[in-house]
Protein backbone atom coordinates (compact mmCIF):
# COMPACT_ATOMS: atom_id res chain seq x y z
CA UNK A 1 0.00 0.00 0.00
CA UNK A 2 3.03 2.34 0.83
CA UNK A 3 4.34 1.73 -3.19
CA UNK A 4 0.58 2.43 -3.93
CA UNK A 5 0.90 5.79 -2.24
CA UNK A 6 4.48 6.81 -3.60
CA UNK A 7 2.83 6.38 -7.06
CA UNK A 8 4.12 3.00 -8.18
CA UNK A 9 1.77 0.91 -10.35
CA UNK A 10 -0.27 -2.05 -9.51
CA UNK A 11 2.20 -4.60 -10.95
CA UNK A 12 5.27 -2.68 -9.27
CA UNK A 13 3.59 -2.48 -5.90
CA UNK A 14 2.42 -6.42 -6.14
CA UNK A 15 6.26 -7.34 -6.86
CA UNK A 16 8.08 -5.29 -3.92
CA UNK A 17 5.31 -6.95 -1.88
CA UNK A 18 6.07 -10.62 -3.07
CA UNK A 19 2.18 -11.00 -4.20
CA UNK A 20 0.65 -11.82 -7.86
CA UNK A 21 -1.26 -9.11 -9.21
CA UNK A 22 -4.54 -10.44 -8.18
CA UNK A 23 -3.71 -10.92 -4.78
CA UNK A 24 -2.81 -7.34 -4.88
CA UNK A 25 -5.95 -5.88 -6.36
CA UNK A 26 -8.08 -7.78 -4.04
CA UNK A 27 -6.11 -5.97 -1.38
CA UNK A 28 -6.54 -2.76 -2.77
CA UNK A 29 -10.39 -3.06 -3.61
CA UNK A 30 -11.12 -4.64 0.48
CA UNK A 31 -11.75 -8.29 -0.78
CA UNK A 32 -9.04 -10.05 0.77
CA UNK A 33 -9.92 -12.81 3.01
CA UNK A 34 -7.92 -12.89 5.76
CA UNK A 35 -8.99 -16.33 7.24
CA UNK A 36 -8.80 -17.65 3.64
CA UNK A 37 -7.37 -21.21 3.90
CA UNK A 38 -8.28 -21.83 7.56
CA UNK A 39 -9.38 -25.34 8.94
CA UNK A 40 -13.23 -25.26 7.74
CA UNK A 41 -14.88 -25.83 11.82
CA UNK A 42 -18.33 -24.90 10.96
CA UNK A 43 -21.28 -26.42 9.10
CA UNK A 44 -23.15 -26.25 5.30
CA UNK A 45 -25.66 -28.53 6.82
CA UNK A 46 -27.44 -29.93 9.37
CA UNK A 47 -25.79 -32.90 11.18
CA UNK A 48 -27.52 -36.00 10.14
CA UNK A 49 -26.54 -38.33 13.56
CA UNK A 50 -27.41 -35.03 15.71
CA UNK A 51 -29.48 -36.07 18.65
CA UNK A 52 -27.98 -39.56 18.79
CA UNK A 53 -24.72 -39.66 17.91
CA UNK A 54 -23.09 -37.94 21.60
CA UNK A 55 -26.28 -39.52 23.41
CA UNK A 56 -26.16 -43.10 22.20
CA UNK A 57 -23.30 -43.95 19.75
CA UNK A 58 -20.74 -42.69 21.09
CA UNK A 59 -21.08 -44.07 24.38
CA UNK A 60 -21.33 -47.44 22.86
CA UNK A 61 -18.46 -47.58 20.99
CA UNK A 62 -16.79 -45.86 24.08
CA UNK A 63 -17.88 -49.28 26.13
CA UNK A 64 -16.96 -52.00 23.40
CA UNK A 65 -14.76 -50.34 20.45
CA UNK A 66 -15.36 -53.60 18.48
CA UNK A 67 -18.86 -52.04 17.51
CA UNK A 68 -18.89 -52.22 13.51
CA UNK A 69 -20.77 -49.66 11.75
CA UNK A 70 -23.22 -51.60 10.25
CA UNK A 71 -23.86 -52.69 13.76
CA UNK A 72 -24.54 -48.96 14.64
CA UNK A 73 -26.58 -48.60 11.77
CA UNK A 74 -29.02 -51.43 12.21
CA UNK A 75 -29.55 -50.37 15.74
CA UNK A 76 -30.59 -46.84 14.57
CA UNK A 77 -32.71 -49.13 12.03
CA UNK A 78 -34.58 -50.73 14.85
CA UNK A 79 -34.46 -47.89 17.42
CA UNK A 80 -36.08 -45.16 14.92
CA UNK A 81 -37.19 -46.84 12.23
CA UNK A 82 -37.57 -44.38 8.59
CA UNK A 83 -35.77 -41.80 10.54
CA UNK A 84 -31.69 -42.84 9.39
CA UNK A 85 -32.34 -43.97 6.06
CA UNK A 86 -29.51 -42.89 4.12
CA UNK A 87 -26.77 -42.49 7.30
CA UNK A 88 -24.59 -45.31 6.51
CA UNK A 89 -21.84 -43.93 4.44
CA UNK A 90 -21.90 -40.67 6.88
CA UNK A 91 -21.98 -43.27 10.10
CA UNK A 92 -18.87 -45.00 8.71
CA UNK A 93 -16.96 -42.05 8.44
CA UNK A 94 -17.67 -41.29 11.83
CA UNK A 95 -16.68 -44.36 13.51
CA UNK A 96 -13.60 -44.89 11.35
CA UNK A 97 -12.32 -40.83 12.48
CA UNK A 98 -13.74 -41.88 16.03
CA UNK A 99 -11.27 -44.72 16.07
CA UNK A 100 -8.83 -43.35 15.41
CA UNK A 101 -8.77 -40.60 17.68
CA UNK A 102 -9.66 -42.55 20.78
CA UNK A 103 -9.98 -46.96 19.16
CA UNK A 104 -7.79 -49.11 20.40
CA UNK A 105 -4.22 -49.36 19.73
CA UNK A 106 -3.45 -51.88 17.17
CA UNK A 107 -0.49 -54.39 17.82
CA UNK A 108 2.51 -53.42 16.72
CA UNK A 109 5.05 -55.60 14.56
CA UNK A 110 8.64 -55.84 15.17
CA UNK A 111 10.97 -56.50 11.76
CA UNK A 112 13.49 -59.12 12.74
CA UNK A 113 17.10 -60.05 12.46
CA UNK A 114 17.97 -63.58 11.60
CA UNK A 115 21.43 -65.03 12.00
CA UNK A 116 22.34 -67.50 10.27
CA UNK A 117 22.63 -71.36 11.27
CA UNK A 118 20.18 -70.06 14.03
CA UNK A 119 16.48 -71.26 13.61
CA UNK A 120 14.64 -73.81 11.41
CA UNK A 121 11.50 -73.46 11.45
CA UNK A 122 8.76 -76.69 10.95
CA UNK A 123 4.53 -76.52 9.76
CA UNK A 124 2.84 -78.87 8.23
CA UNK A 125 0.11 -77.17 5.41
CA UNK A 126 -2.76 -78.73 3.83
CA UNK A 127 -2.89 -77.92 -0.56
CA UNK A 128 -6.90 -76.44 -0.21
CA UNK A 129 -8.75 -75.91 -3.43
CA UNK A 130 -7.24 -79.05 -5.35
CA UNK A 131 -8.14 -82.49 -6.02
CA UNK A 132 -4.80 -84.68 -6.44
CA UNK A 133 -5.32 -88.08 -7.30
CA UNK A 134 -3.04 -91.21 -7.92
CA UNK A 135 -4.26 -93.89 -10.04
CA UNK A 136 -7.66 -92.23 -10.54
CA UNK A 137 -8.24 -92.06 -6.71
CA UNK A 138 -8.72 -89.13 -4.27
CA UNK A 139 -5.30 -88.54 -2.32
CA UNK A 140 -5.85 -87.09 1.09
CA UNK A 141 -2.59 -86.00 2.49
CA UNK A 142 -0.17 -83.32 4.11
CA UNK A 143 2.89 -81.62 3.14
CA UNK A 144 5.51 -81.06 5.36
CA UNK A 145 7.34 -77.72 5.16
CA UNK A 146 10.84 -76.54 6.79
CA UNK A 147 12.45 -73.72 6.08
CA UNK A 148 15.74 -71.90 7.51
CA UNK A 149 14.95 -68.45 9.04
CA UNK A 150 18.24 -66.76 7.57
CA UNK A 151 18.71 -68.10 4.07
CA UNK A 152 14.75 -68.86 3.17
CA UNK A 153 16.64 -72.66 1.93
CA UNK A 154 13.33 -74.55 2.25
CA UNK A 155 12.63 -78.65 1.99
CA UNK A 156 8.74 -80.19 1.59
CA UNK A 157 7.52 -83.70 1.24
CA UNK A 158 4.25 -85.45 1.20
CA UNK A 159 2.50 -87.34 4.43
CA UNK A 160 0.03 -89.61 4.68
CA UNK A 161 -2.68 -89.13 7.63
CA UNK A 162 -2.41 -86.33 10.43
CA UNK A 163 0.00 -84.40 12.03
CA UNK A 164 2.20 -87.15 14.22
CA UNK A 165 5.68 -87.58 15.68
CA UNK A 166 6.25 -90.09 12.80
CA UNK A 167 5.42 -87.90 10.80
CA UNK A 168 7.37 -84.75 12.03
CA UNK A 169 10.67 -87.01 12.75
CA UNK A 170 10.71 -88.59 9.35
CA UNK A 171 10.33 -84.87 7.44
CA UNK A 172 12.72 -83.13 9.78
CA UNK A 173 15.26 -85.57 9.33
CA UNK A 174 15.14 -85.74 5.96
CA UNK A 175 14.68 -81.91 5.63
CA UNK A 176 18.35 -81.62 7.72
CA UNK A 177 19.83 -84.54 5.14
CA UNK A 178 19.15 -82.87 1.98
CA UNK A 179 20.34 -79.74 4.10
CA UNK A 180 23.63 -81.10 4.96
CA UNK A 181 23.41 -79.40 8.45
CA UNK A 182 21.56 -78.43 11.43
CA UNK A 183 20.63 -75.50 13.04
CA UNK A 184 21.06 -74.27 16.41
CA UNK A 185 17.21 -74.10 17.31
CA UNK A 186 14.21 -75.32 16.34
CA UNK A 187 10.82 -73.30 15.68
CA UNK A 188 7.35 -74.95 15.66
CA UNK A 189 3.69 -73.58 16.54
CA UNK A 190 1.56 -75.75 19.19
CA UNK A 191 2.47 -79.31 17.08
CA UNK A 192 0.51 -82.08 19.14
CA UNK A 193 3.24 -84.00 17.53
CA UNK A 194 5.66 -82.21 19.74
CA UNK A 195 3.86 -80.86 22.91
CA UNK A 196 0.91 -82.15 24.78
CA UNK A 197 -1.54 -80.74 27.67
CA UNK A 198 -0.23 -81.49 30.81
CA UNK A 199 -3.10 -79.03 32.54
CA UNK A 200 -4.99 -75.96 31.28
CA UNK A 201 -2.27 -73.36 30.39
CA UNK A 202 0.93 -75.58 30.79
CA UNK A 203 2.52 -77.38 27.94
CA UNK A 204 5.61 -80.25 28.07
CA UNK A 205 7.49 -81.42 25.93
CA UNK A 206 6.77 -85.35 24.42
CA UNK A 207 9.82 -87.70 25.36
CA UNK A 208 9.56 -88.81 21.85
CA UNK A 209 10.68 -85.15 20.48
CA UNK A 210 12.94 -84.19 23.73
CA UNK A 211 14.89 -87.23 22.51
CA UNK A 212 14.77 -86.03 18.70
CA UNK A 213 16.16 -82.20 19.48
CA UNK A 214 18.58 -83.90 21.82
CA UNK A 215 20.27 -86.14 19.51
CA UNK A 216 20.71 -83.30 16.95
CA UNK A 217 21.53 -81.04 19.79
CA UNK A 218 18.68 -78.59 19.20
CA UNK A 219 16.76 -76.28 21.12
CA UNK A 220 12.96 -76.75 20.88
CA UNK A 221 11.19 -73.30 20.58
CA UNK A 222 7.54 -72.16 19.75
CA UNK A 223 5.23 -69.58 19.28
CA UNK A 224 2.20 -68.76 21.66
CA UNK A 225 -0.96 -70.64 20.93
CA UNK A 226 -3.32 -68.95 18.60
CA UNK A 227 -0.83 -66.31 17.20
CA UNK A 228 0.60 -67.63 13.90
CA UNK A 229 2.18 -64.07 13.09
CA UNK A 230 5.18 -65.34 15.58
CA UNK A 231 5.83 -68.59 13.28
CA UNK A 232 5.44 -66.18 9.90
CA UNK A 233 8.93 -67.37 8.47
CA UNK A 234 7.50 -70.09 7.95
CA UNK A 235 3.49 -69.74 7.53
CA UNK A 236 3.94 -66.94 5.04
CA UNK A 237 6.49 -69.32 2.90
CA UNK A 238 3.35 -72.08 2.92
CA UNK A 239 0.99 -69.61 0.75
CA UNK A 240 4.36 -69.44 -1.78
CA UNK A 241 5.21 -72.99 -1.73
CA UNK A 242 1.54 -73.58 -2.26
CA UNK A 243 1.00 -70.96 -5.03
CA UNK A 244 4.12 -72.17 -7.32
CA UNK A 245 3.11 -75.70 -6.70
CA UNK A 246 -0.59 -74.84 -8.04
CA UNK A 247 0.69 -72.97 -11.04
CA UNK A 248 2.76 -76.14 -11.67
CA UNK A 249 0.01 -78.03 -11.67
CA UNK A 250 -1.84 -75.85 -13.89
CA UNK A 251 1.02 -75.76 -16.21
CA UNK A 252 1.32 -79.76 -16.25
CA UNK A 253 -2.22 -79.51 -17.16
CA UNK A 254 -3.41 -82.26 -14.73
CA UNK A 255 -4.00 -83.18 -11.08
CA UNK A 256 -3.46 -86.89 -11.78
CA UNK A 257 -0.24 -88.88 -11.09
CA UNK A 258 0.48 -92.14 -11.87
CA UNK A 259 2.25 -92.92 -8.07
CA UNK A 260 2.51 -91.08 -4.83
CA UNK A 261 6.89 -90.56 -6.19
CA UNK A 262 5.63 -89.17 -9.25
CA UNK A 263 3.73 -86.46 -6.93
CA UNK A 264 6.25 -86.02 -5.15
CA UNK A 265 9.20 -85.41 -7.66
CA UNK A 266 6.62 -82.61 -8.81
CA UNK A 267 7.04 -81.07 -5.26
CA UNK A 268 10.94 -81.28 -5.31
CA UNK A 269 10.79 -79.47 -8.44
CA UNK A 270 9.14 -76.59 -7.32
CA UNK A 271 11.12 -76.14 -4.04
CA UNK A 272 14.35 -76.49 -6.16
CA UNK A 273 12.87 -73.47 -8.11
CA UNK A 274 12.90 -71.40 -4.72
CA UNK A 275 15.75 -72.51 -3.35
CA UNK A 276 17.79 -71.23 -6.76
CA UNK A 277 16.27 -68.01 -5.38
CA UNK A 278 18.74 -67.93 -1.89
CA UNK A 279 21.29 -70.02 -3.31
CA UNK A 280 23.96 -67.82 -2.45
CA UNK A 281 22.19 -66.63 1.45
CA UNK A 282 22.30 -70.45 1.90
CA UNK A 283 25.91 -70.66 0.88
CA UNK A 284 26.58 -68.26 3.66
CA UNK A 285 24.49 -70.19 6.41
CA UNK A 286 25.54 -73.60 5.07
CA UNK A 287 29.35 -72.98 7.32
CA UNK A 288 27.13 -72.01 10.32
CA UNK A 289 25.05 -75.27 10.92
CA UNK A 290 26.05 -77.69 12.51
CA UNK A 291 27.17 -81.08 11.47
CA UNK A 292 24.72 -83.87 11.07
CA UNK A 293 24.94 -87.24 13.69
CA UNK A 294 25.94 -90.31 12.55
CA UNK A 295 22.91 -92.29 12.76
CA UNK A 296 19.64 -91.20 12.62
CA UNK A 297 16.39 -91.59 15.53
CA UNK A 298 14.18 -93.66 14.54
CA UNK A 299 11.41 -92.08 12.49
CA UNK A 300 8.86 -94.99 13.24
CA UNK A 301 7.12 -96.45 16.11
CA UNK A 302 8.00 -99.99 17.53
CA UNK A 303 4.92 -102.31 18.14
CA UNK A 304 4.24 -106.43 18.24
CA UNK A 305 1.21 -108.31 16.26
CA UNK A 306 0.59 -112.19 16.84
CA UNK A 307 -0.20 -113.66 13.40
CA UNK A 308 -3.24 -115.36 13.47
CA UNK A 309 -4.28 -118.56 12.15
CA UNK A 310 -6.05 -116.34 9.69
CA UNK A 311 -2.73 -115.12 8.10
CA UNK A 312 -4.07 -111.42 9.44
CA UNK A 313 -2.25 -109.03 12.06
CA UNK A 314 -3.99 -105.90 13.85
CA UNK A 315 -2.26 -102.45 13.89
CA UNK A 316 -3.93 -99.24 15.07
CA UNK A 317 -7.74 -101.26 15.13
CA UNK A 318 -7.02 -101.99 10.86
CA UNK A 319 -6.47 -105.84 9.62
CA UNK A 320 -4.26 -106.71 7.44
CA UNK A 321 -3.35 -109.92 5.72
CA UNK A 322 0.48 -111.07 5.78
CA UNK A 323 1.96 -114.42 3.61
CA UNK A 324 0.56 -117.61 4.70
CA UNK A 325 3.51 -118.95 5.83
CA UNK A 326 4.22 -116.32 8.71
CA UNK A 327 0.94 -117.75 10.71
CA UNK A 328 1.74 -118.06 14.58
CA UNK A 329 4.80 -116.11 14.88
CA UNK A 330 5.71 -112.85 17.04
CA UNK A 331 6.73 -110.04 14.41
CA UNK A 332 7.70 -106.59 15.37
CA UNK A 333 6.21 -103.88 13.21
CA UNK A 334 7.82 -100.65 13.03
CA UNK A 335 5.04 -98.07 12.03
CA UNK A 336 5.86 -95.07 9.87
CA UNK A 337 3.48 -92.49 8.19
CA UNK A 338 2.58 -94.52 5.09
CA UNK A 339 3.77 -97.84 5.85
CA UNK A 340 4.58 -100.53 8.24
CA UNK A 341 6.74 -103.31 8.33
CA UNK A 342 6.88 -107.05 9.97
CA UNK A 343 10.32 -108.13 11.04
CA UNK A 344 11.44 -111.55 12.59
CA UNK A 345 14.91 -111.21 14.42
CA UNK A 346 16.97 -108.81 12.55
CA UNK A 347 14.73 -109.97 8.90
CA UNK A 348 12.39 -107.54 7.01
CA UNK A 349 9.82 -110.50 6.31
CA UNK A 350 6.70 -108.56 5.08
CA UNK A 351 5.54 -104.52 4.35
CA UNK A 352 2.27 -103.05 3.97
CA UNK A 353 0.87 -100.26 2.76
CA UNK A 354 -0.63 -98.12 5.80
CA UNK A 355 -4.32 -98.16 5.75
CA UNK A 356 -6.73 -95.25 7.91
CA UNK A 357 -10.08 -95.95 8.74
CA UNK A 358 -12.32 -93.46 7.07
CA UNK A 359 -15.45 -92.47 6.83
CA UNK A 360 -16.71 -92.18 10.37
CA UNK A 361 -15.51 -95.90 11.04
CA UNK A 362 -13.15 -96.76 13.72
CA UNK A 363 -12.00 -99.99 12.27
CA UNK A 364 -10.89 -101.22 8.79
CA UNK A 365 -8.96 -103.81 6.44
CA UNK A 366 -6.21 -104.09 4.00
CA UNK A 367 -6.51 -107.19 2.55
CA UNK A 368 -3.54 -108.79 -0.28
CA UNK A 369 -5.26 -111.94 -2.35
CA UNK A 370 -1.36 -112.80 -2.71
CA UNK A 371 -1.22 -113.64 0.83
CA UNK A 372 -3.56 -116.00 0.76
CA UNK A 373 -4.18 -117.03 -2.42
CA UNK A 374 -2.18 -120.49 -1.77
CA UNK A 375 -4.47 -121.27 0.76
CA UNK A 376 -7.73 -120.02 -0.99
CA UNK A 377 -6.50 -122.42 -4.13
CA UNK A 378 -6.45 -125.22 -1.93
CA UNK A 379 -10.22 -124.20 -0.88
CA UNK A 380 -11.84 -122.75 -3.51
CA UNK A 381 -15.54 -122.59 -2.04
CA UNK A 382 -14.19 -120.74 1.22
CA UNK A 383 -14.40 -117.69 -1.11
CA UNK A 384 -17.91 -118.00 -1.26
CA UNK A 385 -18.44 -117.26 2.16
CA UNK A 386 -15.31 -115.20 3.07
CA UNK A 387 -15.94 -112.04 5.15
CA UNK A 388 -13.18 -110.46 3.09
CA UNK A 389 -14.26 -110.99 -0.38
CA UNK A 390 -14.86 -107.74 -1.63
CA UNK A 391 -11.34 -107.14 -0.48
CA UNK A 392 -10.32 -110.53 -1.99
CA UNK A 393 -11.14 -108.81 -5.39
CA UNK A 394 -7.83 -106.90 -6.59
CA UNK A 395 -10.02 -103.37 -8.15
CA UNK A 396 -13.53 -103.13 -9.93
CA UNK A 397 -13.17 -104.65 -12.90
CA UNK A 398 -12.62 -107.99 -10.75
CA UNK A 399 -15.87 -107.25 -8.83
CA UNK A 400 -17.80 -106.74 -11.58
CA UNK A 401 -16.39 -110.09 -13.51
CA UNK A 402 -17.37 -112.10 -9.88
CA UNK A 403 -20.86 -110.36 -10.41
CA UNK A 404 -21.21 -111.79 -14.07
CA UNK A 405 -19.57 -115.13 -12.84
CA UNK A 406 -22.74 -115.88 -10.28
CA UNK A 407 -24.91 -114.62 -13.42
CA UNK A 408 -23.57 -117.33 -15.86
CA UNK A 409 -22.59 -120.56 -13.23
CA UNK A 410 -23.07 -122.01 -10.68
CA UNK A 411 -22.27 -120.50 -7.52
CA UNK A 412 -19.43 -123.23 -6.64
CA UNK A 413 -18.46 -123.46 -10.22
CA UNK A 414 -18.18 -119.51 -10.38
CA UNK A 415 -16.21 -119.81 -7.03
CA UNK A 416 -13.40 -122.38 -8.79
CA UNK A 417 -12.98 -120.13 -11.94
CA UNK A 418 -11.92 -117.15 -9.79
CA UNK A 419 -10.00 -118.62 -7.64
CA UNK A 420 -8.26 -119.89 -10.02
CA UNK A 421 -7.86 -116.81 -12.05
CA UNK A 422 -6.57 -115.07 -8.83
CA UNK A 423 -4.19 -117.90 -8.54
CA UNK A 424 -2.90 -117.66 -11.89
CA UNK A 425 -2.73 -113.57 -11.66
CA UNK A 426 -0.60 -113.75 -8.44
CA UNK A 427 1.89 -116.78 -9.29
CA UNK A 428 2.86 -115.46 -12.96
CA UNK A 429 2.11 -111.85 -11.77
CA UNK A 430 -0.41 -111.69 -14.92
CA UNK A 431 -3.25 -109.47 -13.11
CA UNK A 432 -4.26 -107.41 -16.06
CA UNK A 433 -3.81 -110.29 -18.47
CA UNK A 434 -6.17 -112.44 -16.46
CA UNK A 435 -8.88 -109.63 -16.03
CA UNK A 436 -8.35 -109.06 -19.67
CA UNK A 437 -9.03 -112.29 -20.49
CA UNK A 438 -11.94 -113.16 -18.36
CA UNK A 439 -13.55 -110.29 -19.79
CA UNK A 440 -13.07 -111.59 -23.33
CA UNK A 441 -14.48 -114.90 -22.28
CA UNK A 442 -17.54 -113.68 -20.51
CA UNK A 443 -18.67 -111.62 -23.11
CA UNK A 444 -18.55 -114.63 -25.34
CA UNK A 445 -19.93 -116.89 -23.26
CA UNK A 446 -17.49 -119.32 -23.67
CA UNK A 447 -15.18 -119.50 -20.22
CA UNK A 448 -14.17 -122.57 -18.75
CA UNK A 449 -11.85 -124.03 -15.96
CA UNK A 450 -9.72 -125.96 -18.60
CA UNK A 451 -9.88 -123.33 -21.35
CA UNK A 452 -8.60 -120.64 -18.51
CA UNK A 453 -5.79 -123.23 -17.37
CA UNK A 454 -4.64 -124.24 -20.61
CA UNK A 455 -4.37 -120.65 -22.21
CA UNK A 456 -2.25 -119.33 -19.54
CA UNK A 457 -0.43 -122.87 -18.94
CA UNK A 458 0.67 -122.11 -22.98
CA UNK A 459 2.10 -118.68 -22.26
CA UNK A 460 4.58 -120.30 -19.88
CA UNK A 461 6.03 -123.09 -21.82
CA UNK A 462 9.08 -121.52 -23.67
CA UNK A 463 10.50 -123.55 -26.13
CA UNK A 464 14.25 -123.81 -26.97
CA UNK A 465 15.98 -121.83 -29.70
CA UNK A 466 16.96 -124.31 -32.72
CA UNK A 467 20.83 -125.42 -32.66
CA UNK A 468 22.88 -124.44 -35.95
CA UNK A 469 25.94 -126.59 -36.61
CA UNK A 470 28.89 -127.21 -38.99
CA UNK A 471 30.10 -129.99 -39.56
CA UNK A 472 33.68 -129.62 -40.45
CA UNK A 473 35.55 -131.91 -43.27
CA UNK A 474 36.67 -135.13 -42.12
CA UNK A 475 39.71 -135.41 -44.00
CA UNK A 476 41.78 -133.98 -41.35
CA UNK A 477 41.46 -137.19 -39.70
CA UNK A 478 42.81 -138.66 -42.95
CA UNK A 479 45.43 -137.07 -43.24
CA UNK A 480 46.53 -137.66 -39.62
CA UNK A 481 46.49 -141.70 -39.77
CA UNK A 482 48.67 -141.38 -42.60
CA UNK A 483 51.28 -139.02 -40.92
CA UNK A 484 54.64 -140.70 -41.56
CA UNK A 485 55.58 -139.53 -38.35
CA UNK A 486 52.99 -142.57 -36.67
CA UNK A 487 54.37 -145.40 -39.09
CA UNK A 488 58.09 -145.27 -36.85
CA UNK A 489 57.73 -147.78 -34.07
CA UNK A 490 57.49 -147.06 -31.14
CA UNK A 491 59.73 -147.34 -28.38
CA UNK A 492 59.79 -149.04 -25.04
CA UNK A 493 57.55 -146.84 -23.16
CA UNK A 494 59.62 -147.47 -19.85
CA UNK A 495 63.16 -146.57 -21.20
CA UNK A 496 61.86 -143.75 -22.93
CA UNK A 497 59.72 -142.17 -19.77
CA UNK A 498 63.52 -142.77 -18.20
CA UNK A 499 65.38 -140.69 -21.30
CA UNK A 500 63.29 -137.87 -22.18
CA UNK A 501 64.41 -134.96 -20.44
CA UNK A 502 61.82 -133.12 -17.83
CA UNK A 503 60.26 -130.18 -19.11
CA UNK A 504 61.29 -127.40 -16.75
CA UNK A 505 58.17 -125.06 -17.60
CA UNK A 506 55.01 -127.00 -19.64
CA UNK A 507 52.70 -125.12 -21.90
CA UNK A 508 49.25 -124.71 -20.61
CA UNK A 509 46.36 -126.66 -22.89
CA UNK A 510 44.70 -123.74 -22.80
CA UNK A 511 43.40 -120.41 -21.40
CA UNK A 512 41.44 -119.89 -18.51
Amino acid sequence: MQARKTGSTQTQASALAGISDRSGQRIEAGEHQVDRGRKRDWRTRCDPLDGVWESELEPMLRQEPRLQPTTLYEYLQEQYPGQYAQVLRTLQRRVSDWKQRHGQTPEVMFELRHEPGLMGLSDFTELKGLSITIGGEPYPHLIYHYRLAYSGWQYAQIIEGGESFIALSEGLQNAFEACGGVPRQHRTDSLSAAYRNAGSNHKQLTQLYEHLCEHYRLEPTRNNRGIAHENGAIESPHGHLKNRLTQQLYLRGSFEFASVADYQACIAGVVSKLNNQCAEKYAQERSHLQALPRYRVADYEVLSAQVSSRSTITVRRILYTVPSRLIGRQLEIHLYHNRLRGYLGQNSVVELPRVRATGGLRRGRCINYRHVIEALHQKPRAFIYCTWQAELLPNQLYRALWAQMKQDFALDKAALLMVEALYIAATQDKETAVADYLEDQLTGSTLSLNGLRQHFSAGDKTSNPPLSYHQHSLDDYDHLLHSPQLSQPVSNPESSSQESPAVPHAQPLGGP
